[in-house]
């Protein structure tokens, strides 16, 4: 059996979200914000792309969170290099608005979109989600991804489509636990909030241990 390291940062706890382009990661990060802020969680966000800072503008834009606790990472070549194999200017990031927000109890570093490959240093975080959507196919449970297999949390989202583009989502679901060996999974959709305090209410028990 593996046992986790314990962590190697000070304050916050730090939550990845990673997952393939257009699965919901960013849609999941504005159903998670206010939601946490609501029940007085002091939170920021990094959000990672290749060469720009979309994600992070648009969480700017949203009003849900102070615009300055909001950082991006540029990361130049693949997304997953920067949450992975030198999680380096994440963690730079994390320190940064660790300081100028002590004390902050959560940071959630949303990952650049990747392929389902992606994971996450646990030098960089102490907990991972990895989000999949049902209209990329109802097969990607049975592809074995890294990041489906090894994430702490998957959630499927979109499941509002699973009518449109002929996906059993149940069948779905139940390969998505065989292939995990029983780890959680949580459906929702993240358009409309749906499965999302669920989601909440696993990351406050497992990682801020509040509940």
């Amino acid at each position: 059996m593996t046992v986790r390291e314990p962590a190697k940062h000070p304050g916050a706890a730090r939550v990845g979200i990673g997952g393939p382009v257009g699965s919901g990661k960013t849609a999941l990060l504005e159903q998670l914000i206010p939601r946490f802020i609501r029940r007085g969680t002091s939170i920021a966000v990094v959000t990672n792309d290749i060469a720009t800072k979309e994600d992070a503008e648009r969480v700017r834009r949203s009003g849900l969170i102070a615009p300055e606790r909001v950082l991006a990472v540029e990361t130049g070549a693949c997304p997953h290099t920067a949450i992975r194999e030198d999680p380096t200017l994440n963690m730079q990031a994390a320190d940064l608005l660790d300081r100028r927000f002590e004390p902050l109890d959560l940071v959630l570093i949303e990952s650049g979109g990747d392929n389902l490959a992606s994971t996450f240093s646990l030098d960089l975080v102490d907990y991972w989600m990895f989000v999949i959507d049902v209209a990329g196919g109802g097969d990607i449970p049975r592809k074995r991804g890294p990041g489906v297999i090894q994430c702490d949390l998957l959630v499927v989202n979109k499941i509002d489509l699973a009518p449109y583009v002929r996906v059993d989502l149940e069948r779905m679901m139940r390969e998505a636990s065989e292939v995990r060996g029983g780890r959680p999974i949580l459906a929702t959709n993240c358009a409309t909030g749906e499965g999302v305090d669920d989601v909440v209410r696993v990351l406050a028990r497992d990682v801020l241990f509040d509940e």
